[in-house]
């Protein structure tokens, strides 16, 4: 339906308040060094119904958060590869299990001891069971300890809690008292069982050839809409066979996790993920009713402390068994004493059977949102309160040493390749046969596959996206070799590299004329203007055959951007305003020409980058130049020269870096 010329549509406003006091928000937050992700939960809580009331359709929100949720675990689904699992499992199966299987038993415990129903207490124990990945994988990214035995055993017990809800959410219907018994149980472990297999076949046989046919497209737009279809479509499906959509994206995220493509779907998609993640946080904060919790505030209070010390001591003691030391087991106790966002999946799937957090209908969903803002609100302290105390402890005796926060082989090794083509094959030989390792980045599989097949390491995705920068290692990385694209699209990646890895060189190659303006904003080290590349060896070869020496490069470098950068206090008005130039050639551009290389001293102008020889010298190329193409200012290449001269006006002016009286 068409709206009315100057007709606001009723969502417009709601949603541009959200985004903004999210965005406003998790800023001060980022400035504060506190995970955005609690910005975004103290944002909903005050734009919320139940506050200010700046977003008043909870119906529009839920919609929102519906599917922010399935972007936010799709994405956790393709991190949490099946082959990553299969490295950290004991962390996975042991400890994972243990505390999942641990935390429900305590908690169910102290439900029965309050007079309530057992499935009562096994609806909450599972809510109490499941920590927030989204935060918890923040913070240990942020913190350096990924695979560090702490991060290695927080990560493992995150995914077998996100695995374990395959089997709750089957559960529910039982829990609610609809279900058949024993008869039922089995039916449910049946059922998540099989939803597992048809996950990791589907993984294995289906995902990886669909994905290299799309990726044969090199399109980003439509690689982009064939993830978000199989995320969202996958989600649809299982759905339809009683599983929650949630829980299906995050099925679907694992399904393309097995794909040699799942760092560029993941660097595709991670954009609006993002937005959607930040509308699903500020969905679960507007979901808190500041009136309930001030009234209730003793029980929130209590009901905090009961979660962390439950949690703190289950995951203590499921990781404890895995022998990996005292230390790590009290750090990642601490780092998973929250509730996760997948609580609410599960809280909302109980809700449709009748089933509420403790039994207390409306006010125990109250009390759920409001911990589990508290909570995840304190990881980070909660962390650093883990790390502190396991710093104080002494080690036990034959336990794993914990790795430094860098890592062991933090050197940068290698070279990036931005793309892969002819060029791009041809430096990647003569890296190999130097002994220079290389990491190369590319859309295309047949270029990543051919790539491989020289022996280099292969990301395969768009370099400027976040993700592959984190697949590459850029710690890693000493040089920057930009050599397959246009030169709109190498100063456009130049300019994101350059500000991710300030300090390491980078070379542009472009595949036309080069912009050099652009690329010396960039901070381009070396530029290679791709004619003069072709023609210098072409001529090298010519005169080879003539019997003429040409061993000499001479100055100045024409692969070095150069810029004249006068005294600001310059009489002459030509020097205003000149842009960097690359040198043309490595000598005066016309001697070279008729072969010649009779110049006494060499200048270079500061519109153009043509060398020429100056006045001392029997052509006088340089002022010839100048009045021949209306470029007045010529500065000199001579090592240790800081001056230029202006034709027009037989002006001297020194650079702004002259020191004065020189």
């Amino acid at each position: 339906m068409m709206l009315a010329a100057g007709e606001t549509p009723v969502y417009l406003g709601p949603i541009v308040a959200l985004l903004v006091a999210a965005g406003l928000i998790g800023a001060l937050f980022v400035r504060l060094r506190v995970v955005p992700i609690v910005g975004f939960l103290l944002a909903g809580v005050l734009i919320g119904p139940h506050q200010l009331g700046v977003v008043a359709d909870e119906a529009q929100v839920e919609a929102a958060a519906d599917i922010g949720v399935m972007l936010l675990l799709f994405t956790i689904g393709v991190e949490f590869s099946i082959e990553r699992l299969g490295r950290i499992k004991r962390f996975v199966l042991g400890g994972g299990t243990l505390q999942v299987a641990l935390t429900t038993a305590v908690v169910s415990g102290l439900c029965l001891l309050f007079g309530l129903d057992w499935r009562v207490g096994v609806f909450t124990g599972f809510l109490v069971a499941l920590s927030s990945t989204a935060i918890v994988l923040k913070v240990i990214a942020a913190k350096g300890i990924t695979q560090r035995p702490v991060g290695q055993a927080s990560v493992g017990t995150l995914i077998l809690q996100d695995l374990a809800i395959v089997v709750m959410v089957l559960l529910i219907p039982i829990l609610g008292g609809e279900g058949d018994g024993t008869w039922g149980i089995v039916q449910a472990l049946g059922t998540a069982a099989l939803v597992l297999t048809a996950v990791i076949v589907v993984a294995r046989k289906v995902m990886p050839p669909l994905l290299e046919r799309i990726a044969r497209l090199c399109s980003p737009e439509i690689f982009l809409l064939s993830v978000v279809a199989i995320a969202l479509g996958v989600a649809y499906l299982t759905s339809l066979a009683g599983v929650s959509n949630a829980l299906g994206a995050f099925l679907a995220g694992m399904v393309l996790s097995e794909s040699r493509h799942s760092a560029h779907a993941l660097s595709e998609i991670m954009p609006l993920q993002m937005i959607f993640s930040a509308v699903f946080f500020v969905s679960v904060g507007m979901l808190l009713d500041v009136s309930v919790l001030a009234e209730l505030w003793w029980m929130v209070l209590i009901a905090a402390i009961v979660v962390v010390v439950v949690k703190v001591a289950t995951t203590f003691a499921a990781v404890s068994s895995l022998r990996v030391g005292t230390r790590t087991a009290v750090a990642s106790a601490f780092m998973l004493a929250q509730i996760g966002e997948f609580s609410f999946v599960l809280q909302r799937s109980g809700a449709e059977y009748g089933l509420s957090p403790a039994g207390m209908g409306p006010e125990g969903d109250q009390l759920l949102v409001a911990v589990t803002v508290a909570l995840m609100t304190l990881t980070p302290a909660l962390g650093a309160l883990g790390e502190a105390i396991s710093h104080r402890l002494p080690e036990r005796a034959g336990a794993p040493a914990a790795e430094p926060a860098g890592k062991a082989d933090d050197t940068r090794d290698r070279v990036l390749l931005s793309g892969w083509g002819p060029v791009a094959r041809n430096l990647g030989a003569y890296l190999n046969a130097n002994g220079v390792p290389s990491t190369v980045t590319t859309l295309s599989p047949d270029l990543a596959a051919d790539a491989e097949g020289f022996g280099h390491t292969v990301v395969r995705g768009e370099v400027t996206k976040a993700s592959v920068l984190h697949e590459i290692d850029m710690d890693r990385v000493r040089l920057i070799v930009i050599a397959e694209n246009s030169s709109e699209e190498a100063t456009h990646i130049a300019h994101i590299l350059n500000g991710l890895a300030p300090g390491v060189p980078i070379v542009v190659r472009p595949t036309d004329s080069p912009d050099i303006v652009g690329l010396y904003d960039a901070n381009v080290q070396r530029i290679v203007d791709p004619h003069r590349a072709a023609t210098e060896p072409l001529g090298g070869t010519v005169l080879d055959l003539l019997g003429i020496d040409h061993t000499h490069r001479g100055h100045p470098d024409p692969t070095v951007v150069t810029r004249f950068s006068p005294d600001p206090d310059a009489a002459c008005a030509h020097m205003e305003d000149l842009s960097p130039v690359l040198p043309k050639s490595p000598g005066c551009t016309d001697c070279l020409r008729r072969g010649k290389r009779d110049w006494v001293h060499l200048r270079i102008c500061a519109g153009c980058g043509f060398v020429g020889c100056c006045d001392d010298s029997p052509d006088r190329h340089a002022s010839a130049h100048a009045t021949a193409f209306g470029h007045p200012v010529m500065f000199s290449a001579e090592p240790g020269d800081d001056w230029a001269w202006c034709v027009l006006d037989s002006h001297l002016v020194h650079s702004a870096e002259t020191p004065a009286g020189a």
